[in-house]
């Protein structure tokens, strides 16, 4: 796991391109700056009769461009700093995508998987008891994230039209029957696979017959290993929290989700030899896809990569320090705050929806969805190739400056 902290690695590629934008220190004071830290006591009975005392996190981070969007996650590694972080970057990937939004995040320092069904639903009700008159359609709007799911949205939805009555677009990512978008769930994941194939085509590789390594085969890595396979991509190796699985020859994509489905994991599936995730990371490879927790491309990890190229489909994956490394060996990365829009986008659609009473087609949410995403990657391309900086240096320009001007012309 990483050393350096999510925050001070959003602030460090923030700085990085605030420099080739030549922003005052005022300007940056201004932008890093969140709108509100709320930091909430969540209390309840256990199934056990116990206490439980757990520490619920919303940090809204900016509001220039529309209301704050951001995910809501269940993990026990949540904490104050990595909730800013992430609320960060929701603000320069939603300006990126140029969807009206400002960033947000929110969690609780909890496990899910140690709790009951019915501990769960009374956690977020609690916490939605505590936050609700600071979220909202206009204000700010969850969604599913680490350790979350549609099941954790209901539950949200339901408590917050407890206090203001029917209101969908309080929160992304519902369940379908509960005024959900089509398509939401493989989104982001949906998201990390168009982004990959357009990628691979800019650098003139074709997608079909591409090796590639996904490191997290949970919600979004498993999602961007079906629809890469449907592409004609070589899915060669995939891993959860267990283990890793590895096939030169390229995994059957469909068996592995059902035998991970099945068993709770993708280890010891038949034709296919067992490896560790650091092999993973470092197998040869032209494409590596760290698609779960944050911190893993380390600078103790990074000359050992041999993948041609990255895309980040977890938040925050490379540490700084391995940045450069890459860079420095010519090892091209898709950054996190562009590879991973598909979700918050289709958040965007769902959202729409809710307010305008209105369901679209799946075909519509995926044509809409791969138009803004291979739009935003051109764009992108376009201005790392101008000003001569990664990809990620020429997102974060994007991001910052839409969000710069938006803060600007609103007046202070």
């Amino acid at each position: 796991m990483s050393s350096v902290s999510s925050y001070e690695t959003a602030e460090h590629y923030f700085h990085r391109a605030a420099d080739v934008m030549g922003l005052s220190s005022n300007m940056r004071t201004l932008l890093l700056t969140p709108l509100r830290e709320v930091k909430v006591q969540v209390a309840l009975e256990l199934d056990d009769g116990q206490i439980g005392t757990f520490i619920g996190y919303r940090i809204q981070h900016d509001q220039a461009r529309g209301p704050m969007k951001g995910g809501l996650r269940f993990h026990p590694d949540v904490d104050e700093g990595e909730v800013l972080a992430l609320a960060t970057l929701m603000t320069w990937k939603t300006a990126l995508v140029n969807i009206p939004y400002g960033g947000a995040k929110g969690g609780i320092s909890i496990d899910p998987r140690k709790l009951s069904q019915g501990e769960m639903e009374r956690i977020t009700r609690k916490f939605i008891d505590q936050i609700h008159d600071v979220i909202g359609p206009d204000k700010d709007i969850p969604a599913p994230d680490m350790g979350t799911n549609a099941q954790v949205m209901a539950w949200i939805a339901n408590q917050y039209e407890k206090f203001h009555g029917f209101n969908p677009a309080c929160v992304t990512g519902k369940p379908v029957e509960l005024h959900g978008a089509q398509g939401r769930e493989e989104a982001t994941g949906r998201g990390v696979a168009i982004l990959t194939r357009s990628f691979l085509t800019r650098l003139k590789h074709d997608v079909a017959g591409a090796t590639i390594a996904i490191q997290g085969f949970g919600n979004v890595g498993s999602y961007a290993a079906r629809f890469l396979h449907e592409m004609g991509a070589k899915i060669v190796a995939v891993s959860d929290a267990f283990g890793a699985v590895y096939n030169a020859e390229g995994l059957d994509i469909p068996a592995v989700a059902r035998h991970a489905a099945e068993t709770g994991r993708v280890s010891a599936i038949g034709g296919a030899s067992e490896i560790t995730n650091e092999e993973l990371l470092t197998a040869d490879v032209d494409v590596l896809i760290p698609a779960a927790i944050g911190g893993v491309l380390t600078k103790e990890n990074a000359r050992h990569i041999r993948a041609k190229y990255i895309v980040e489909a977890a938040n925050n994956p490379t540490e700084p320090e391995a940045d450069d490394i890459f860079e420095e060996r010519d090892i091209l990365v898709l950054p996190d705050v562009l590879a991973n829009t598909g979700g918050v986008t289709v958040s965007y659609f769902e959202w729409v929806q809710n307010r305008q009473h209105f369901r679209w087609e799946l075909s519509r949410v995926r044509e809409e969805l791969d138009k803004i995403l291979d739009e935003s990657f051109d764009r992108v391309w376009k201005v790392a190739t101008d000003k001569g900086v990664p990809l990620r240096v020429a997102a974060y320009i994007l991001g910052i400056g839409r969000v710069g001007r938006a803060t600007v012309l609103g007046g202070i």
